[in-house]
């Protein structure tokens, strides 16, 4: 859509950009970053988009507030108690007139003079705009923070599918409607991330645009280790609750994996003429049982839950590791022949080491073929139940559409 038309049509729809501040003493760069904001004003307003500009006060216990009321034009709102980041953001949202909802730090890091361009990418249909500091632009960014932005972007691509190149940028724009698919988000500073987890994984359409980046003055309220390990566990939190096979089935891949590379080595060297292990053969010999156990496991486990998260939330299962089905048919759907398989050759290997006994083969002989049985026979009946299970829960999905299909009764000739 050309910038024309963008113009034309929101003039004509009449938006407002609401952009939120949330500030927690912030007395040093608070009227500043108001006054670059409301400068934006003429810009937006020849796209056909009012400014609205509103100042969360989270709590501040020096002259913040003072500083913003010195600005009649801006909406000042107070928490009596500092409740964190995310929570001043809501705080704003839900007081935004605007059909656009924007927001920026305090501190003056984030440029307000690129609003037009984030708006301009949502009145042409984006849902979730977000300004990038890892697009290109200068940046000022210490190292540290720029290996962990390009992490964590990296980890909510991996997890969701889809490719976002900065997750915890603080400078966006929000059409209102989507805010509803975005919530619930937390209160604290893991706000961001988590927000752009749950936008990839709900199908929202995001663009983000390039934009500077300056470093804070003073010292940063943001803690690399504590909410680097916060962002961490949320984002992974937040993708299982939408495709748990995705984090639990790649692990789970990645350890058979590992366990089918044991047991080649095993095959080669028995090929090469090597009859007895030593301490790291045997070593790697149970790593590499326990890990096919647990390999299965964890994908089962992983399918089994986006079965439940399917059904919580009346919706097709979600499929695929990588952003589409890699099984076809899905491979939950085989565990039953698989796990008959695996579970008959774990007993007849069992069979054979009772006849082995019996016939006086040394125990150094046996422990391999007794330990194969064992672990063949976990894993087969594992797969059987996890199967059982995965079958009840798509019935439970689906009852609600076959109660209709009876109630509908067949089809009669006229």
């Amino acid at each position: 859509m050309n910038e024309a038309k963008v113009t034309e049509e929101a003039a004509a729809q009449g938006h407002l950009l609401s952009v939120v501040i949330p500030a927690y003493n912030e007395e040093e760069g608070i009227e500043a970053i108001i006054e670059r904001v409301l400068a934006v004003r003429p810009a937006l307003e020849a796209m056909g988009v009012g400014l609205e500009v509103i100042v969360v006060d989270d709590g501040s216990h020096d002259r913040t507030v003072e500083k913003v009321q010195a600005h009649p034009e801006v909406v000042l709102l107070q928490h009596s108690r500092n409740q964190g980041y995310g929570a001043a953001l809501k705080t704003g949202f839900h007081h935004a007139r605007g059909d656009l909802l924007g927001f920026l730090d305090a501190d003056g890091t984030y440029p307000p003079e690129h609003f037009p361009q984030l708006c301009r990418a949502a009145l042409a249909g984006a849902d979730l705009v977000i300004g990038s500091r890892m697009a290109g632009e200068e940046s000022e960014m210490p190292l540290v923070r720029r290996i962990g932005n390009f992490l964590f972007a990296n980890l909510v691509t991996l997890v969701s599918g889809r490719r976002v190149s900065d997750s915890a940028s603080g400078m966006r724009v929000i059409r209102r409607e989507a805010l509803p698919r975005l919530y619930p988000l937390p209160d604290g500073l893991n706000f961001t991330p988590v927000m752009s987890t749950r936008a990839m994984h709900e199908a929202i359409e995001v663009v983000e645009v390039p934009i500077p980046y300056r470093e804070r003055q003073g010292r940063s309220k943001l803690s690399v280790v504590r909410d680097g390990l916060r962002f961490l566990t949320t984002i992974v939190w937040t993708a299982l609750t939408y495709n748990p096979v995705r984090l639990l089935g790649g692990a789970g891949l990645g350890l058979i994996l590992f366990a089918a590379i044991v047991v080649v080595g095993l095959v080669i060297a028995r090929l090469g003429g090597t009859t007895q292990l030593g301490s790291w053969g045997v070593l790697g010999v149970f790593a590499g049982g326990v890990a096919a156990v647990l390999g299965a496991m964890l994908f089962a486990l992983g399918a089994t839950f986006n079965h439940l998260v399917s059904l919580f939330e009346q919706r097709p299962v979600r499929r695929g590791l990588f952003g589409k089905p890699i099984f076809t048919p899905p491979l939950e759907e085989q565990f039953w022949w698989m796990g008959t398989l695996v579970l008959g050759g774990g007993l007849l290997l069992g069979l054979f080491d009772l006849w082995a006994a019996l016939h006086a083969w040394p125990m150094s002989r046996l422990w391999l073929y007794l330990l194969g049985s064992a672990m063949a026979i976990l894993l087969g009946t594992e797969l059987i139940v996890f199967w059982i299970i995965i079958a009840v829960l798509e019935t439970l999905r689906r009852r609600d559409a076959a109660i209709v299909s009876d109630m509908e009764g067949g089809e009669c000739l006229p």
